[in-house]
């Protein structure tokens, strides 16, 4: 029977306000048989599901959240309004109108005869109309047998308006409180209003990262360049990059030479030297010469798309503290109803002062609300994932941050990774009166028939140093030694044995050539950066002991592990955490997918291959080591903010409550400090969007 891949989609959920509907929406999500995992984002209004499409489909998927009240729909389906938007006029009403009532109510010079009936008008207007989405969502979660943060502000509010009117059209001898109902009112939406904007920035850096794309291609069509729009591209087009003009999609270069910035992808900001054969991404811009290019990936396949995808999906995530918060918040509503009647029902036997009972009652039902522990982890995840795409990091998932505490040890590939992964000669060391041009100029030639690393190296300095080579006849591989053939009527042969490289005619040695796998120019700054952060690095290699001593020394690096086959490496990761290391690895080859897989941490350089980037938690698009060290500070910072946040919104509902059971909190008071906590939360996310690599300061 064939197993059906499950099939992930992300759903816009609108009416969630708290912690207890994100927990009440994953309930009704993965109570669903067929649904592999939903996770549901308040920060972002969305939820991810993986499900299997043999069992369910969309339309059981948004049925499901609909019938505990809220609403949900496929992203393209309709436009969203702008969060603010929707809060700002009730606000600004709001606002307008509770200026007099609070005069009123807290100003007693201010007071004339009959001034309760004006209150009374006003406060009805504000917290029938203004407050009125949080009544319609408490109804609906009454429906449903739930409570969330909405009911709490409707019960407190409707009960001050309506304690308030009794007093007053029954001539009762007791306080009343149209002023409390209106500011609580107020001061949440203004919260709201706030929370909503700085949502919104929290989410400016995915926006922007989209937007980067070209909209129009000059397409080649029989020749001649043709404006057309990107989408119309598809796979094997050519299309015509001018000096300053965006890549219109992902391709390979045909003709021209010239240097792109990429920075928008990668982070990095000096351009990167391109011809014909080098493959582009579009969004980078053409710095100076003409390209034409030849398409190889569109649409949701190419690079700015699936980091665009990667970073959305990371945002949705949850960090395994926030499930937790979570499991709370399901339950901490009701019991909240249930400390407010309790503190009601306390302070009139204890002193049978029903306006005292009242104030403090309403002062627990509003200090109480739970919508800052919604917000705690998703919108630091939404700042920190944008700010690392902004810098060429993608961070997978939330798991990832709690890793990155914990790593103490971090193993890098060589190839690719420390070194550039492209052989190079490094130097000539004639033998038997040879000249080292001859040597060159002959080794070269019969090299370059060669597919070899090391040939192909010879090869290309040779031309770069003389120009054209002679032809070569009779070309031979030799098998384990090398290579060769004719030139110039002499029977020439490069042999590669015991690590050195011979070039020899007339039966005699004539020079030994030095090849190298040169060390990026970043890398040794990049080690340093990693030890700073408390971390060992190990160099692993498949290269001989004396290579990847070279290199190591090269770049600070004190312990080596050498010549591991490319299927050894995960043994190599494995053993280390059997000696009770946490293993971070750095790799960026198809043979390093098993070894990042295996570690407790990866990071593929994104130069690398797709395997080796999907088996890593952590992608450095630049390829540049650097990026490894602000990515593990980038993810260990949004940490910190996310347990800072938590701990603030914890602290605050701990600290709060029992001042407002004690009758000390005024409701007022309450609905402020409630509305700070929110604000309080979403901007100390932002604070995220400051945080600097050394890459950026240093260019």
């Amino acid at each position: 029977m064939a197993v059906v891949a499950p099939e992930r989609i992300r759903l816009e959920i609108d009416g969630m306000t708290c912690a207890s509907c994100v927990a009440r929406v994953e309930k009704a999500l993965n109570g669903l048989d067929g649904v592999d995992g939903a996770s549901v984002n308040l920060a972002t209004e969305g939820a991810t599901v993986a499900f299997d499409p043999s069992q369910l489909g969309v339309e059981q998927l948004i049925g499901a959240v609909e019938s505990i009240g809220y609403h949900a729909a496929l992203p393209l389906e309709r436009e969203r309004p702008e969060p603010d938007r929707s809060v700002r006029a009730r606000l600004l009403l709001a606002a307008v109108l509770t200026v007099p009532v609070a005069v009123l109510g807290m100003i007693p010079p201010a007071q004339f005869s009959g001034w309760e009936w004006v209150a009374l008008s006003l406060a009805a207007i504000v917290v029938l109309w203004a407050g009125w989405p949080f009544h319609r969502a408490a109804a609906v979660n009454l429906r449903h047998r739930a409570a969330t943060m909405d009911t709490l502000i409707s019960l407190g509010t409707l009960a001050a308006l309506v304690w308030s009117a009794v007093v007053l059209v029954a001539g009762l001898d007791a306080d009343t409180y149209f002023e409390v109902g209106a500011v609580i009112v107020t001061l949440i939406l203004l919260g709201r209003y706030l929370e909503a904007r700085a949502r919104r920035r929290s989410g400016d850096a995915i926006r922007k990262l989209l937007e980067l794309g070209a909209k129009e291609a000059r397409a080649l069509r029989e020749g001649e360049e043709v404006l057309v729009p990107v989408a119309k591209l598809r796979p094997g087009d050519r299309f015509v990059v001018r000096p300053g003009e965006k890549i219109a999609t992902d391709g390979i270069v045909e003709e021209g030479e010239s240097a792109l910035d990429q920075s928008m992808l990668t982070g990095e900001s000096a351009p990167v030297e391109i011809e014909p054969g080098a493959d582009v991404a579009g969004a980078t811009i053409n710095t100076y010469g003409r390209l034409v290019v030849r398409v190889t990936k569109v649409g949701g396949d190419t690079a700015l798309a699936q980091i665009a995808r990667l970073v959305e999906e990371a945002q949705s995530g949850k960090a395994p503290v926030q499930r937790i918060v979570d499991r709370i918040s399901a339950v901490f509503v009701p019991i909240v109803i249930g400390i407010a009647l309790a503190t009601l029902a306390g302070w009139l036997l204890a002193t049978g002062d029903a306006s005292a009972a009242f104030t403090a009652a309403v002062a627990v039902l509003i200090i109480a609300c739970p919508c800052s522990l919604g917000l705690a982890t998703p919108t630091a995840l939404m700042v920190g994932a944008g700010r690392g795409a902004q810098l060429g990091i993608l961070i997978k998932g939330p798991e990832v941050l709690e890793e990155t505490r914990r790593i103490h040890t971090i193993v890098l590939d060589k190839t690719g990774t420390v070194t550039v992964g492209k052989l190079e000669l490094v130097d000539v060391h004639p033998l038997n009166r040879a000249w080292r041009t001859e040597a060159l100029r002959l080794a070269g030639a019969v090299e370059a028939a060669s597919e070899h690393p090391v040939g192909q190296a010879i090869a290309r300095a040779a031309r770069s140093e003389i120009g054209a080579l002679p032809p070569v006849t009779g070309f031979r591989n030799l098998p384990g030694l090398g290579v060769c053939g004719a030139v110039e009527g002499l029977d020439v042969e490069v042999t590669r044995r015991d690590g050195a490289i011979t070039v020899a005619w007339d039966g005699e040695p004539r020079a030994t050539f030095v090849v190298h796998d040169t060390v990026k120019p970043t890398s040794r700054e990049a080690v340093g950066e990693l030890r700073a952060l408390g971390l060992t690095p190990i160099l692993l290699t498949g290269d001989t002991e004396e290579t990847a001593r070279r290199v190591a020394a090269e770049v600070g690096i004190d312990r080596v592990i050498a010549e591991v086959l490319p299927d050894q490496k995960v043994a190599v990761i494995s053993r280390l955490q059997d000696s009770g290391e946490v293993v971070a690895m750095v790799g960026e080859g198809i043979n390093d997918a098993p070894a990042l897989a295996q570690a407790d941490l990866g990071l593929a350089i994104g130069t690398g291959t797709d395997v080796a980037i999907e088996a890593s938690d952590l992608t450095l698009v630049s390829g540049d080591l650097r990026a490894a060290a602000d990515a593990i500070r980038l993810a260990r910072r949004t940490l910190r903010t996310i347990k800072a946040n938590l701990f603030w919104a914890f602290a605050y509902n701990v600290a709060a409550i029992p001042l407002a059971v004690a009758g000390l909190l005024n409701p007022v008071v309450a609905a402020a400090a409630m509305a700070f906590s929110s604000v309080f939360v979403v901007t100390n996310s932002l604070r995220l969007r400051r945080f600097r690599s050394p890459r950026e300061e240093a260019a």
